[in-house]
């Protein structure tokens, strides 16, 4: 089998991360690039001590897909209307190849902020009790609780096998 030098790189995880390594070349002279940062099946791996991953492209995903959402439809649908489409169209962007990390609590909030700043964009408000209030008037789930659960059915699922 060979390899696409123009799809490939190497990444270094663990505790010399930050330590030069000796390149990686073929039997044809062709060597691969060191990384700090690389998408393997739609998930940004990051160069680091522990396997960590990289928020910032599905961030983006999902407010690309949220703007584009609320571009289109706006203030004429309602609030229950916006929030169900957000919830069923682009809190999977946002969500994506998440549970397979074990993500840190400033990741989780980073998450949690993007619906919430989404929140304080459909309801033209900047305060957090107003937020958090209409979240739970429409049962909106924060990411943070989502990937919780997710992660807590899996457990469930591995122990009754």
């Amino acid at each position: 089998m060979s390899i696409n030098f123009s799809k490939s790189c190497c990444l270094r995880i663990g505790p010399r991360c930050d330590i030069p390594a000796a390149g990686v070349s073929s039997l044809s002279g062709q060597s691969l690039p060191w990384v700090s940062e690389m998408r393997y099946l739609g998930v940004y791996i990051v160069r680091s001590e522990s396997m960590k991953c990289s928020l910032d492209a599905c961030k983006r995903g999902f407010y690309r897909a949220a703007n584009s959402i609320f571009g289109k439809i706006g203030r004429t649908a309602s609030e229950e209307v916006v929030l169900q489409i957000i919830s069923t169209k682009c809190m999977s962007i946002l969500l994506y190849g998440l549970e397979a990390f074990s993500l840190y609590n400033y990741q989780l909030k980073s998450l949690d902020f993007v619906i919430n700043r989404f929140f304080m964009k459909l309801f033209r408000t900047s305060n957090m009790h107003v937020v958090s209030d209409c979240q739970e008037q429409f049962n909106f789930v924060l990411p943070s609780v989502q990937l919780a659960r997710r992660a807590e059915r899996f457990v469930n699922k591995l122990h009754v096998d």
